[in-house]
């Protein structure tokens, strides 16, 4: 099965766990093609183990989770580095 037999949307799929909630849930960033895209969902463990197989997922290497964590600065302060103080 290919990612675009999954939803109609082609693209690799990637996953950045976030959290791990009381032992029992997942806490993940979801995204297509563009890791700084993404969604935040949350599944119990064997939903997650089997959202991740049926997705064909990539788990973010640490380069791709810096890019992704150097995106959100610029976007909740205008540029990477800045704090609110310094705006």
């Amino acid at each position: 099965m290919t990612n675009k037999d999954i939803s109609g949307i082609p693209g690799q799929r990637y996953v950045r766990v976030t959290n791990v909630v009381n032992e029992k849930y997942v806490e993940f960033e979801f995204a297509i093609e563009d890791p700084t895209i993404n969604v935040e969902l949350v599944l119990p463990f064997e939903h997650f183990k089997k959202f991740c197989e049926t997705n064909q997922v990539k788990h973010l290497t640490p380069e791709q989770e810096a890019a992704v964590d150097y995106d959100k600065l610029k976007w909740r302060f205008g540029a990477p580095g800045f704090d609110e103080n310094d705006l």
